[in-house]
Formats: structure tokens, C-alpha cells, sequence
């Protein structure tokens, strides 16, 4: 598991490195039986002088290769920085059920074409 978390427009900050790590928890849980190399980037952009924070994060690996990110006006860092996490896990949950899905409708279509 290749994990980066890169400050852009701001110094290294430890509080909120280790915040960013405790909410990939959940993501790096349910990676942690993929198949082959995984790379996880956040990319967290503060402004300085207005509430307009910007939060990107990118999954990839032999099954994903998704993004997120969230840019809002008005809302904490820390709050984009959940939501950004917290909307991977839901598009990781959901590719995973799609998937899912579409080997088992493989299976089906593989037995229908044997009894024609």
C-alpha cells in the first residue's frame, strides 16, 4: 500500500497529517485485500484567506482508479476533508457491488448460451 499526502500552498502540518490518516483508516481497511499495488494520493489545498478549501484524493489500483475531490466555499478543512474521504468510501463500496454484479451476470449469460 503506497500512501502520499501532499500539502500544496501550505507548511507540513503534523495535526492535520494525523487526521487525514485516521480518516483513510477506512479506506485502506477495505483495500487491504486487493490484488497487486495500491497508491493512495491526497492532495489537501487550504486558502489562507477565505474559506475555500480544496481536497483532492485519488485511489488506484488493479480494480480502481477513482477520484474525489471537493471544493466548497464556506465549510471547515476538516469538513472537506470528510467529505472527500467519506465519498470515496461510497464510490469504492458501489464499484465494488458493480462488479460483483456484473461477474455474476457474466456467469449467467455464459449458462443461457450453453442451453441454446
Amino acid at each position: 500500500m503506497n500512501k502520499r499526502i501532499v500539502f500544496r500552498n501550505m507548511d507540513h502540518s503534523d495535526i492535520m497529517e494525523k487526521h487525514a490518516n485516521e480518516q483513510l483508516e477506512k479506506i485502506i481497511t477495505f483495500l487491504e485485500n486487493d490484488r497487486g499495488p495500491v497508491f493512495i494520493d491526497l492532495y489537501l489545498e487550504p486558502s489562507k484567506v477565505h474559506k475555500h478549501h480544496k481536497v483532492d484524493l485519488h485511489v488506484k489500483s488493479a480494480e480502481y482508479n477513482l477520484n474525489s475531490s471537493y471544493e466548497h466555499e464556506g465549510m471547515d478543512f476538516y469538513q472537506t476533508l470528510d467529505h472527500v474521504i467519506d465519498v470515496m468510501y461510497r464510490l469504492l463500496h458501489e464499484k465494488k457491488r458493480r462488479n460483483h454484479d456484473e461477474e455474476r451476470m457474466r456467469g449467467r449469460h455464459d449458462d443461457v448460451k450453453k442451453h441454446r
